[in-house]
C-alpha cells in the first residue's frame, strides 16, 4: 500500500491529543521527581547550581553539552569566529585560492591547540594513507585505512600515540581523538575516491585541504571528499535567492534551541536520573518510558545543534554539508536510524549500499548490515556496551526485512490487497510502533545505560504487561499515524512540485 493512504482528520485530530497528553503527563512526573530528589547526594556532581533568574539547580551531567555551550563556549566561539573572518576575507580577495588558505588556517590552528607533536602525527596518518591510495586498490585502502583508525581506538596503540602530545589540558582528550578519528575516516573518503578517479591521482595537497578544514576537523561532520573537492573549488561564490537570510535563521534557530534545552535542564533531569538506579527502579513505568524518550530526543537535539552550528559556518564558506540527523521523534525504522548524517552518509557510500545494493536481498543485507556494524563498532570504540548495541542494531536491520518479505507471501499479501489503503496503514502502524520502542531500547543502552535498558524493557514488557505494555504502544501508534501523515503530505508536495516542472 502506497505512502498517501490519508486518515479521516478526526481520527488525527485525536492521534494528536493523546500523544499530547501523554507527553505532558510523562514530562510532569519527571518534573515531579526532579524536583523531590534535587538534593539527593548521588545528584552532587551532575545536578549543580544554575541560572538565578529560576531558583534552581540544573542536570549538567552531559560533558559533551557543557563543554560547547557553557565551559569551553568562549575557546570553541573564539576559534570558530576567527576562522569565519579569515574565510570572508579570502573570498572576498583570493576565491580561486581559498581552498588553500582555509588548510592554511586549519592547520595553524591545530598547531596552536594541540602541539608540534599532534600535527606531525595527522600527518602521518595522512602521508601514509595518501601513498597507499596511489594504488588505487579498494580493498588495500579500506584494509590500511581501518587498522590506521584502530590504532586510535586500541590499546596499547591509542595510549602510546597520545603520548605524543604534551601537555595537559581538559579538552585534550575530546580534541585528541575527535580530530584523529576524523582524519582517518576522511582519509579513506579521499583514498576510495581516488581509486574511482579514471585520470591521474588526486594530489597531497589535495588531501590536505580537505582534512585541515577547521570547522570540520575536530567534530566533523564527515562531508565525502568528493563533495568537498567539488565545492570547495567552485569559484563562483554567488549566493541564491535568501540564502543568506535562511542562514541567520538556522543560527537563531539554533541559538533558542540551546537556550531552551538548558531552560528545561533546569526542570527535567533526564540525564540524572537514569544513572541512580536506585532512584530509577522506585519511578512509575510510565516515568521510565518517558525518561528513555526524552533521552533519545535530547542526543537527538544535541547533535543536530553541535552540527548545525558547524553546518551554519560552513555554509557561509558555500559549502553544503550534510543535513542534520533525523529526528527521534519521526524514526519508526532502523533503515533511518542515525544521530550523525555525515558518518551515515560515509557508511552508506562505500560500505552498506555497495554491498546490499538495492537491499531486497537477504544475504546481501546481511552481509552489508554485518560490515557497517563491524566498522560502526571501531569507530566508536570497541566494549562491551558498544559490542551489544551493535549486535541488537545490525539485528534490527536485518529483522524489518525479515518481516517485510515474510508478509509479502501468500496470503499475506492477497489479503492486504484487499483491505482499504487507510486500513492497511493502521496496521502497518501497530508494528511500527513496536519496531519504535525496540529501537529506543536498542540505543538507549548506549547513551545511558545497559542497566537502566533493561529496567526500562523489564517493566515495560513483563512487570507492566499488560497494562503498562499496551497503553505505552497505543500512544506510540499515535504518534506513528502523525509520522506518516507528515511523510504523507511531503509526498504528495513533491509530487505536486514534479508536476509543475513537468508541465
Amino acid at each position: 500500500m502506497g505512502i498517501k493512504a490519508a486518515l479521516p482528520k478526526y481520527e488525527l485530530y485525536f492521534y494528536t491529543t493523546v500523544l499530547s497528553l501523554a507527553l505532558l503527563w510523562a514530562a510532569d512526573w519527571i518534573f515531579d521527581v526532579s524536583s523531590e530528589h534535587m538534593n539527593r547526594k548521588t545528584f552532587k556532581d551532575s545536578v549543580q547550581q544554575g541560572w538565578h533568574y529560576f531558583g534552581r539547580k540544573m542536570d549538567v551531567a552531559d560533558f559533551e553539552w557543557t563543554m560547547w555551550f557553557t565551559k569551553f563556549r568562549n575557546y570553541i566561539v573564539f576559534a570558530l569566529s576567527g576562522h569565519v573572518i579569515f574565510a570572508k576575507i579570502c573570498s572576498m580577495t583570493v576565491p580561486e585560492h581559498r581552498s588553500i588558505l582555509y588548510m592554511v588556517y586549519g592547520i595553524l590552528a591545530v598547531f596552536a591547540t594541540m602541539g608540534f607533536n599532534y600535527l606531525m602525527l595527522i600527518l602521518s596518518h595522512c602521508g601514509l594513507l595518501y601513498s597507499i591510495a596511489l594504488a588505487k586498490q579498494k580493498w588495500l585502502c579500506f584494509v590500511a585505512g581501518l587498522c590506521s583508525l584502530a590504532t586510535f581506538k586500541m590499546e596499547p596503540f591509542s595510549s602510546w600515540q597520545s603520548g605524543f602530545v604534551i601537555g595537559n589540558f581538559e579538552l585534550q582528550d575530546i580534541l585528541f581523538y575527535g580530530g584523529s578519528g576524523f582524519t582517518i575516516i576522511r582519509c579513506m573518503s579521499f583514498a576510495l575516491e581516488n581509486c574511482e578517479k579514471k585520470d591521474g591521482n588526486y594530489t597531497f595537497l589535495d588531501l590536505l585541504k580537505y582534512n585541515f578544514y577547521l570547522p570540520f576537523f575536530f567534530f566533523g561532520p564527515i562531508m565525502t571528499f568528493d563533495r568537498f573537492h567539488a565545492q570547495v573549488h567552485n569559484n563562483n561564490l554567488t549566493r541564491k535567492e535568501r540564502e543568506m537570510w535562511n542562514i541567520r535563521v538556522m543560527a537563531v534557530m539554533h541559538l533558542v534551541v540551546i537556550v531552551l534545552v538548558d531552560v528545561l535542564f533546569h526542570f527535567l533531569y533526564i540525564l540524572t536520573i537514569p544513572s541512580d538506579m536506585k532512584l530509577a527502579k522506585n519511578l512509575s513505568d510510565w516515568s521510565l518510558a518517558g525518561l528513555a524518550y526524552f533521552n533519545l530526543v535530547y542526543d537527538w537535539t544535541k547533535a543536530a545543534v553541535m552540527f548545525g552550528v558547524i553546518n551554519t559556518i560552513s555554509r557561509l564558506d558555500h559549502l553544503d554539508p550534510p543535513q542534520p540527523p533525523k529526528c527521534i521523534t519521526m524514526l519508526y525504522v532502523f533503515a533511518e536510524t542515525h544521530f550523525d548524517r555525515g558518518i551515515n552518509d560515509w557508511l552508506c557510500k562505500y560500505v552498506y549500499d555497495h554491498i546490499g545494493q538495492n537491499h531486497d536481498n537477504i544475504f546481501k543485507e546481511l552481509m552489508a548490515t554485518v560490515s557497517t556494524f563491524a566498522i560502526t563498532t571501531l569507530w566508536l570504540g570497541p566494549c562491551e556496551i558498544v559490542y551489544i548495541w551493535s549486535f541488537f542494531n545490525c539485528f534490527g536491520l536485518n529483522f524489518e526485512l525479515w518481516v517485510a518479505k515474510f508478509f509479502q507471501l501468500q496470503p499475506f499479501a492477497t489479503i492486504e490487497n484487499n483491505m482499504s489503503e487507510a486500513m492497511s496503514r493502521r496496521i502497518r502502524g501497530v508494528f511500527n510502533a513496536a519496531n519504535f520502542w525496540a529501537i529506543v531500547l536498542y540505543n538507549v543502552l548506549a547513551l545511558n545505560s545497559l542497566d537502566f535498558a533493561k529496567l526500562v524493557a523489564k517493566r515495560i514488557v513483563i512487570k507492566g504487561f499488560p497494562i503498562s505494555t499496551l497503553s505505552v504502544l497505543f500512544v506510540t501508534y499515535c504518534g506513528v499515524q502523525l509520522i506518516k501523515e507528515r511523510e504523507r503530505r511531503l509526498a504528495l508536495e513533491e509530487e505536486a512540485a514534479e508536476k509543475d516542472k513537468t508541465e
